[in-house]
């Protein structure tokens, strides 16, 4: 764990350049606006450590896969979202030299993310190899109002010189993935142009044929007041500038306003690109930077107001909710039901940006409880569209009758994961598809989302596990063989529990849905068995047999259950014991030895138990919880904050609260010494459910939201907003007790440590209890 940036509630400061940091700090200070996003890379150049990022939403390349050999069933790419053309960058030249500040002397550095108005600021003072001073103050933001745009304002001041300097914004598409497998560049060039102040680059992806214009217009101002310039038009491959050479007065400052549009052909003609991306570029620059900024500002505000967490007394747990907070804002809107959540988001290129099974875990809670009801139904739709190629997916496996087996990594629905322990057997990924219809449906009471879509996808997944189980006749019972939980540190395992756990829980659920979907329109039922030629009685018995004869470990002496067949075999050596100079595991340890060993990267029996924890009693929990939490080294991401949750639910506050800290600044502190290649995105929403479900305590059951809250022994107080069902909740949790406030014009009957309550419409209620002390 690191401190590198200053503590403050609203920001991300970073006082002072460090090169060996700046990998890190361009991952924390990444932007984004749903449709386009980019890592904090300088505007100008710079020849140190650096990783270029700049990504527009559902652009991919499928990348040649590289295996060591080819297996039946693997993919035969790796869907990428792709590194797109470089639009923020500035050439600065004092003469013969160019502005790097990896060769400049910097003699002063602040930047700074301001995550209430969603921009981000930096100020530097540098002097030359040859001693000119210059001050830069650059801004720029991806509008979430105008959200195919960015701007920038870059001021340039000299300081201890009059003379010429050169500008030369400029946009580049001759760019490549850091993490390409063959070297190849991605990208080739449809056409480009520039004039004196405005000029676009439309580039096509190679093999997809995605196409994408990226579009600027500038515009000058010397100490404030608009300047007349000329340039001179640069063209090279994918790439135009425009070179403004501007005679700088000591101390007076020179400001280059950059406006940039990226368009997409998912969203527009190709042929039609170029000319939209000019009209576009050219009407927002017609707003002018300061209105922008305004319009950026007042549009976060509104976004906090219905998503912000509010810590009191202590910093570093507030900005490391609002860091979390503001990235998952930056990343998914939920306008467009083509779009996911990559595990890195905007902010860097390691999981190729694609889908994971932490959309459906984690992300849809967030978004079901902090957004309009549409944006996490969006998600769901995301897999339903998808449905076709799952069971396309299945039958490469040998699986019939409409099974299906949604990939663990994907972009439009095909596999492209090529670790045979992953794409083969860490099939789990199937039920948390499962569970967020489920989890969805629970919360907005949306029961006809189940005849429409979420049946047809439940049934397809039942069928899959009712052919992935097999019947051992040594102990008369259903098995799981050849598996990977989601402790990926031990793979090929058989009966892994949760595995188990959350396949039967998938048969009964469907059974479940079966029943409800005759209910609400029982034609609509008719359409789908016949679409689906699903043999009702037939499969269900089936579903109904592997439910009642299922196997899963258990040891009666320690009271546990078995995360899979052999583990009490295993080196009991606790976390604890482990030196420091081994950890990471991954980066320390073989292969080898991380397999057989007992360490867990993240929770698994926990992660079941966190599902279901209606189906086990408190002291099944805290006996698996004491077990297993000591053996895991939390080396993904994800871990955490079902770890928080669950400590939260024992009354373990001390617990909880680390845990909390540690999902909540993971890359704020970079704990996993990774944060360089992105944040880690999807396990943010962890960071939400860590203090809304955990600390706060929130459920639904039977239809009724319900707290439970604990607090923190460093919190002053804390609260949260929680939309449900046409009500929206600002839930406060102090020392006194639990403040309900009622912001809508709906009454709501919610329980509060189990008893009912009733908060009117634009009331609030205080229940006085002292809530530190409860467990």
């Amino acid at each position: 764990m690191k401190q590198y940036f200053k503590v403050d509630e609203w920001k991300i400061i970073e006082e002072g350049f460090d090169p060996s940091y700046n990998k890190v700090a361009e991952s924390v200070f990444s932007l984004g606006n749903g449709r386009m996003g980019q890592r904090a890379n300088f505007e100008e150049a710079y020849s140190g450590e650096t990783l270029q990022g700049n990504y527009v939403a559902g652009v991919y390349y499928p990348d040649k896969t590289r295996v060591g050999w080819w297996k039946n069933g693997y993919p035969e790419y790796f869907a990428k979202v792709l590194n797109a053309a470089n639009w923020i960058g500035i050439d600065v030249w004092i003469g013969d030299e160019q502005l790097d500040l990896a060769k400049w002397e910097v003699i002063d550095f602040m930047r700074e993310l301001n995550m209430r108005e969603g921009y981000l600021q930096r100020n530097t003072l540098v002097k030359s190899p040859k001693g000119k001073e210059i001050r830069i103050e650059s801004t720029r933001f991806c509008s979430i109002v105008d959200d195919e745009a960015g701007a920038i304002s870059y001021t340039v001041t000299a300081i201890n010189f009059t003379g010429d300097i050169k500008l030369t914004p400029f946009i580049d598409g001759d760019i490549i993935n850091a993490d390409c497998n063959y070297g190849e560049k991605f990208w080739e060039e449809v056409k480009k142009d520039v004039g004196d102040d405005t000029g676009f680059v439309q580039l096509r992806t190679k093999k997809t044929g995605f196409e994408v214009a990226t579009a600027m217009k500038v515009l000058l101002n010397r100490g404030g007041k608009p300047e007349e310039f000329s340039s001179k038009p640069i063209q090279k491959e994918k790439y135009i500038g425009a070179e403004i050479t501007v005679n700088a007065v000591s101390g007076q400052p020179l400001t280059l306003y950059k406006y940039v549009v990226n368009l997409s052909s998912q969203n527009y003609k190709a042929e039609e690109l170029a000319d939209k991306a000019i009209a576009q570029v050219t009407r927002i620059s017609q707003k002018y930077f300061a209105v922008m900024l305004l319009e950026q500002a007042n549009a976060w505000v509104e976004k906090w107001k219905h998503n912000d967490i509010i810590i009191e007394g202590d910093a570093a747990a507030q900005q490391g909710i609002r860091f979390n907070i503001f990235q998952l804002n930056q990343t998914y809107t939920g306008e467009d039901d083509r779009l996911n959540i990559g595990p890195k988001g905007f902010t860097g290129e390691k999981y190729g940006g694609s889908t994971y099974w932490d959309t459906e875990a984690y992300c849809v809670p967030f978004y079901l409880a902090t957004a309009e009801q549409k944006v996490a139904r969006n998600l769901l739709l995301y897999r339903y569209k998808q449905l076709g190629k799952a069971i396309d997916n299945a039958k490469l496996l040998g699986f019939k009758d409409g099974a299906a087996l949604y990939p663990m990594v994907t972009m439009d629905g095909t596999e492209c994961h090529n670790e045979w322990e992953i794409t083969f057997e860490e099939i789990h990924r199937n039920g948390a598809i499962a569970f967020a219809i489920f989890n969805y449906v629970r919360y907005t009471g949306d029961e006809a989302y189940l005849t429409d879509y979420g049946l047809e996808v439940l049934i397809a997944i039942s069928r899959f596990w009712a052919q992935r189980i097999t019947w051992s006749a040594e102990r008369q019972q259903y098995v799981m063989l050849g598996v990977t939980g989601p402790n990926e540190y031990e793979n090929n395992v058989n009966n892994n529990w949760y595995t188990s756990t959350i396949a039967v829980w998938c048969l009964k659920y469907t059974i479940e849905a079966i029943g409800k979907a005759k209910e609400v329109n029982q034609a609509k039922y008719k359409d789908l068995v016949t679409k689906i030629t699903f043999r009702e009685e037939q499969e269900c018995e089936k579903f109904a047999d592997i439910i009642c004869k299922m196997y899963f470990g258990h040891d009666d002496k320690l009271g546990i259950f078995l995360q899979q067949d052999g583990y009490l075999d295993k080196e009991q050596i606790l976390v604890k014991d482990l030196p420091a100079s081994e950890q990471p595991l991954v980066k320390k340890w073989s292969w080898d030895r991380i397999l057989r060993s007992i360490y867990i990267k993240q929770a698994d029996v926990l992660q079941g138990l966190y599902f279901f924890e209606d189906n086990y009693d408190i002291d099944t929990i805290r006996r698996n919880y004491d077990f297993y939490e000591p053996r895991t080294v939390h080396e993904s991401s994800l871990s955490p904050c079902v770890h928080a949750i669950l400590a939260a639910k024992l009354g373990d506050i001390d617990r909880a609260y680390q845990f909390y800290l540690r999902t909540s600044r993971l890359d704020i502190d970079d704990y996993n010494d990774d944060t360089d290649d992105g944040c880690h995105i999807t396990s943010m929403a962890g960071t939400w459910m860590a203090v809304v479900e955990g600390f706060g305590g929130m459920r639904v059951k039977d239809g009724v939201l319900s707290f439970n809250p604990l607090l923190p022994h460093q919190w002053q107080a804390f609260s949260f907003q929680v939309g449900f069902r046409g009500a929206l909740l600002n839930v406060r949790v102090s020392g006194d007790g639990v403040t309900v406030k009622n912001l809508s014009d709906k009454e709501i009957v919610i329980k509060i440590y189990g008893s009912d309550t009733l908060i009117k419409s634009n009331s609030e209620k205080l229940t006085p209890v002292q809530v530190s002390t409860l467990e």
